[in-house]
């Protein structure tokens, strides 16, 4: 092969390569430290400052909480006046899909041995690798962070609403 067509074989090929190239950067992590709403951050900072509070049904203080207490007196910081029942929060902001959540978003069960539709409300405050972490209260282990991997959430969810 001649070496001058060689060479602009080669020398397409490059700026093909070049000039096709895309400019793209990997998306970060939808997690409270890359959003860029001051009140979502707020929020979730200010309901994290709440785990390892225990349990007390219609509970709202750090002596003690409930799933619709963190998530009611969390909004309230950053000052969204929400009800104070799971079941009456849900009636509140968009319904979205499972798998569009924002961190900030909120979560609804329905655990099956408690009474009502929905009884049980999460706030998503992390999602990495696809993962959906939220904070909420359980009865056994007080203010947790729990996964929307794990089978038993899975399992009871039944909506998600945005709010901000």
């Amino acid at each position: 092969m001649d070496k001058k067509l060689l060479l602009l074989i080669i020398i397409s090929f490059i700026s093909f390569l070049f000039f096709n190239q895309k400019n793209e950067k990997p998306l970060p992590d939808n997690n409270f430290k890359t959003v860029v709403n001051p009140k979502i951050e707020e929020l979730i900072e200010f309901a994290n400052s709440y785990k390892g509070v225990l349990y007390l049904a219609g509970g709202s203080t750090r002596k003690g909480m409930d799933c619709s207490g963190l998530v009611s007196t969390s909004f309230n910081k950053i000052g969204i006046k929400l009800p104070r029942s799971s079941s009456a929060i849900s009636n509140n902001g968009k319904e979205i899909f499972l798998e569009n959540v924002k961190v900030g978003d909120l979560l609804f069960f329905n655990i099956a041995r408690l009474k009502g539709e929905i009884n049980h409300v999460g706030l998503v405050t992390l999602i990495k690798n696809g993962e959906i972490f939220f904070i909420h209260s359980t009865t056994s282990k007080g203010v947790i962070i729990s996964s929307m991997k794990q089978t038993y959430w899975k399992n009871e969810f039944v909506k998600a609403k945005r709010i901000l």
